[in-house]
């Protein structure tokens, strides 16, 4: 096998990850001048730097946002981020340590791995994308496109960082976001965040608060019972898969135990709120509306279905006040849809719009597409086709923007989970294949031994 242009470039990049994973850069209290918190600005700051030392131009927008510049030419972007989710409980290895090691110990993918909050979900694709700008430049390539490599700090918890890099600078028109699955995605679904309101009469609970995000499903819902309610507990079979239910006779709290997953995938997790809502159903006719809105279906949202998939609902935030219980569900609506076709199934009930985000669809066979397809097929040896997601990602900042990458099919799923890593083999891929896709969009193909560029 050839060697590629990467291969230098690849303990570089190793030892970069490791050293970026270990600022905690999830959602923290704004302080003077860092709108995300200290470490999350520590964090772009180290990235910024790193480009720098390479010789790379660059950009920090007051701490929101920094781009890398590279080129001459129409924008191109390629849009990722450094902020992540919270690390959450359950980590073999801490979460921002960057262990490196092989760890087989639960039947996982043998060879080397980086461990840590980050590794997959944005920071290796980010830092294996500068290294990919920085073997063009080596080489003494000025891409034909002025590409920015955009790095956000706000992508888990509101876009706030993309809000403000439209407002101090130019968006591109074009590019890809390494932040989701290959070969690549040509259409991401609508999102649709909703607060439903139940107004509750006598309700078997004094109190009940489950879930943490909206985009994770529930993996823990707690409710104070009331005493005819715990009465009915005794004896009842619970048949959500993969909770547990958890009730302490003292102080009458039941905590149901489920199992977490990205929203856009509910049925990769077990819904904590689901099993609990669907034991108050089973006698009690206010949670019995809300348990057949929002679980069962009653109105048939998930029968809406294009090439793109079906919708999905995950109910993944619960909260009981004043004698209303508010869920709010995360919807995932097919890409050829519209918001208003989703809300006219749910005419009837006190609903309030929490977020939305549209839906994108780009021509599988347009240029963008075919051309990182291409890449991704030669890479891997494969002859898949572009695929749609459930997932937002930041292709829908821009006008002709798509994911591509860093996660394949069969993968072990760690992303927004504990022990979140990267393999040493997925790495080097995404090295030599950010390397490719950037030549091919943006560097116009000199012949061997030809100073001229081919006319096209």
């Amino acid at each position: 096998v050839m060697a590629h242009n990467m291969d230098k470039y690849f303990d570089e990049t190793v030892a970069s990850v490791c050293e970026i994973i270990r600022f905690d850069s999830s959602l923290k209290p704004a302080e003077n001048g860092m709108p995300f918190g200290k470490e999350t600005a520590d964090c772009l700051a180290y990235f910024l730097n790193l480009a720098q030392t390479m010789g790379f131009e660059t950009h920090n927008y007051d701490n929101y946002v920094g781009e890398v510049v590279f080129g001459e030419g129409k924008d191109f972007a390629v849009l990722a981020h450094l902020d992540v989710v919270p690390a959450g409980n359950g980590w073999k290895y801490p979460p921002f340590g960057g262990v490196i090691n092989d760890d087989l110990s639960d039947g996982g993918v043998a060879g080397k791995k980086i461990w840590g909050r980050g590794t997959m979900d944005d920071k290796g694709p980010a830092v294996s994308c500068l290294y990919a700008l920085k073997a063009l430049k080596d080489e003494g390539i000025v891409p034909n496109r002025k590409i920015k490599l955009i790095v956000g700090c706000n992508e888990e918890c509101g876009w706030k960082c993309m809000d403000y890099y439209k407002k101090v600078a130019k968006m591109p028109d074009e590019g890809f976001t390494p932040d989701a699955d290959f070969p690549v995605i040509y259409a991401e679904k609508g999102i649709l965040h909703f607060a439903t309101a139940f107004e509750m009469e006598n309700p078997p609970f004094t109190a009940l608060k489950a879930g943490e995000r909206v985009n994770m499903v529930c993996d823990l819902a707690t409710a104070v019972l009331t005493r005819k309610a715990a009465e009915r507990l005794v004896g009842y079979e619970n048949d959500v898969v993969g909770t547990t239910f958890s009730y302490d006779n003292t102080t009458n709290i039941l905590k149901v135990y489920g199992k977490s997953a990205h929203g856009s995938n509910p049925k990769a997790g077990a819904n904590a709120l689901e099993a609990m809502m669907k034991f108050f159903a089973s006698f009690h006719e206010g949670c019995k509306r809300a348990y057949e809105l929002l679980f069962a279906d009653c109105t048939g949202l998930k029968t809406l279905q294009d090439e793109t998939g079906a919708l999905t609902i995950s109910p993944d935030v619960a909260l009981f006040e004043k004698g209303v219980l508010t869920i709010t569900s995360d919807v995932r609506f097919p890409a050829t849809l519209t918001k208003e076709k989703v809300l006219e199934k749910l005419a009837g009930y006190s609903i309030r719009e929490v977020n939305y985000q549209p839906p994108i669809y780009n021509d599988p066979n347009g240029k963008l597409i075919s051309t990182l397809s291409e890449a991704f097929n030669k890479k891997a040896g494969t002859q898949q086709s572009p695929i749609a997601i459930g997932g937002g990602t930041y292709a829908r900042a821009l006008k002709c923007g798509c994911a591509f990458g860093p996660e394949m099919a069969g993968d072990e799923q760690t992303i927004h989970q504990p022990n979140e890593y990267i393999t040493f083999d997925r790495l080097r891929f995404l090295n030599e294949i950010y390397y490719d896709a950037l030549k091919a969009l943006c560097v116009v193909r000199y012949r061997v031994g030809m100073l001229k560029p081919i006319q096209k």
